[in-house]
């Protein structure tokens, strides 16, 4: 058993250095979770008398992964499932390692705590943590529907939130100092013990933290109201007695405030949406700008590149999904079996994301990209050479100076935020070590469906380009005089169930010369 177990806990070892975001190695992870249960289940028959209770929590875990395993992408797919993993990983475990020392036993124990730091850490926890909050933010989402599992989408394996899970994304908010998200959270916790759900958790606890943060926004009555409340249920609560004092002294304060205020209203009219807002809008499939008549200009076709000649007998169906700037979607343009085989090349190495500094023109960590990516090339399979292929046939542009196929997976909360992907006038050696010119244009596969969330947006112009497994989209980024094009500025939309794999291509502008040739227009 010892030595089993071993194994397993370096196989996590291995898994648990990758970032997390990514439902591969999520999915890594369900499967040791699952190998450890079963280990645990084996260390307990020869212990079963004194270990009746980690018996029954291994026996609530068995069920757990048993059904995790049979679609772990699915099951990984709903975010309060992956943040429950973590959640065990992180809390659970080492709870249940305090429980078995009390009995100082060897074996399992001994390599469960060597090997713990390895586990997912605080920091991972509260990662999975912060990617429900963005979803809830973004797709506007009350608490109770993330609690209850109740997410958009199909779902085969909804998932209930605890008290405890509540609260602890409630913790995490307040940390942050976020106390939005700090109300929002433990008043679903105090909500689920006001309907008797069995907790080991008080609602005192529960109220100390909701009425502070409710003071913290500045809704005083609010506050007061709960405090009092939470006095009801322990009088002699110090904090609570001093808040108490406190909150009614500022109300009277504010109160006599507001009768002398002759304050008048600020005139909001004619201010742009923020950007951020206009992601958001459009990422929920609101806010989209297409009019009837601009829709009425977009056709779907067989195109053939102008009689190319591997085009010619099978011409594939091109459609128009957006005039300006122009961005078209070519279906069934990459089949199951170049997926799977491209997702089996990708996911040993996939790594967290990267992106050009701007300042420096150097590759660094993507801090507003929540995924994993992976570079493929001809070398590593004949494959890719053949999609590279079918993409120079369809725009017609040089793959030879082409960035090497980049394959992306977006786990739970996954997002890109608004960027370009050309380099701007103010960053002159964007793409200098390349030394193949600016991103003249992108080609993106979708390779899955996505039940809920994943577009891609373009915030300024209000387009949503939806996930559809098998298909991919193309635009320009640069006009034809070589400048930048920023209609093109994008963004990908937070995963809210499912899980989200694209390839993309970035095509550059050295060996277009003759296939794109310049224009003297600069936005043309």
């Amino acid at each position: 058993i010892i030595l089993h177990l071993d194994v397993l806990l370096i196989r996590l070892v291995m898994l648990c250095v990758c970032d997390l975001n990514s439902s591969g190695q999520m999915t890594d992870l369900l499967y040791t979770e699952k190998d450890l249960v079963t280990s645990l289940k084996d260390y307990i028959k020869a212990e079963e008398n004194k270990l009746e209770q980690i018996k029954q929590w291994a026996d609530k875990l068995d069920s757990l992964t048993l059904t995790a395993t049979q679609d772990p992408e699915g099951f990984l797919g709903h975010p309060v499932n992956a943040f429950k993993l973590m959640k065990r990983l992180n809390t659970e475990w080492g709870n249940l390692e305090s429980l078995v020392l009390r009995d100082t036993t060897d074996g399992f124990i001994s390599n469960l705590t060597i090997q713990r730091q390895y586990f997912p850490t605080d920091e991972d926890q509260t990662g999975a943590a912060k990617a429900l909050l963005r979803l809830q933010d973004t797709y506007r989402l009350d608490a109770n529907t993330i609690s209850t599992g109740n997410l958009p989408g199909k779902m085969k394996h909804k998932s209930h939130m605890t008290v405890e899970d509540c609260y602890e994304l409630g913790k995490i908010a307040y940390t942050d100092v976020d106390y939005y998200h700090t109300e929002l959270w433990m008043a679903q916790a105090l909500k689920q013990l006001d309907e008797g759900e069995e907790s080991t958790l008080d609602k005192v606890t529960v109220l100390d933290y909701l009425s502070y943060a409710i003071y913290q926004q500045g809704d005083l009555e609010r506050a007061l109201e709960y405090t009092k409340r939470l006095l009801e249920l322990d009088p002699e609560h110090q904090r609570a007695n001093g808040n108490l004092k406190y909150f009614q002294f500022q109300l009277e304060k504010q109160k006599k405030a507001e009768e002398d205020e002759t304050g008048t209203q600020k005139d909001v009219s004619g201010h742009q949406i923020p950007e951020r807002k206009k992601y958001e809008m459009l990422c929920r499939g609101e806010g989209i700008k297409l009019t009837p008549r601009r829709q009425s200009r977009l056709f779907c076709r067989y195109y053939n590149n102008n009689r190319n000649p591997r085009l010619l007998l099978a011409p594939i169906k091109q459609q128009d999904e957006w005039d300006r700037p122009y961005i078209v979607r070519y279906l069934d343009i990459i089949s199951d079996k170049e997926i799977e085989r491209i997702k089996h090349l990708a996911k040993p190495r996939l790594r967290r994301a990267t992106v050009h500094d701007p300042q420096t023109g150097k590759l660094t960590t993507a801090q507003y990209r929540v995924s994993k990516s992976a570079w493929l090339t001809g070398y590593d399979d004949p494959m890719i050479e053949t999609i590279n292929q079918r993409i120079e046939d369809l725009t017609g542009l040089e793959m030879d100076t082409a960035e090497e196929l980049q394959v992306a997976n977006y786990g739970v909360g996954g997002q890109y935020e608004p960027h370009f992907d050309f380099g701007r006038k103010d960053e002159p050696d964007a793409f200098k070590e390349l030394g193949t010119g600016n991103r003249i244009a992108t080609w993106l596969f979708y390779m899955s469906d996505v039940a809920a969330g994943g577009a891609t947006v373009f915030p300024d112009v209000g387009a949503a380009v939806w996930p559809q497994k098998g298909t991919a989209v193309f635009w320009y980024n640069l006009f034809a005089s070589g400048e930048g094009d920023y209609s093109t500025r994008h963004a990908a939309c937070p995963v809210l169930v499912g899980n989200k794999w694209v390839s993309n291509k970035w095509i550059h502008e050295r060996g277009q010369e003759w296939r794109r040739p310049c224009g003297l227009n600069e936005t043309e």
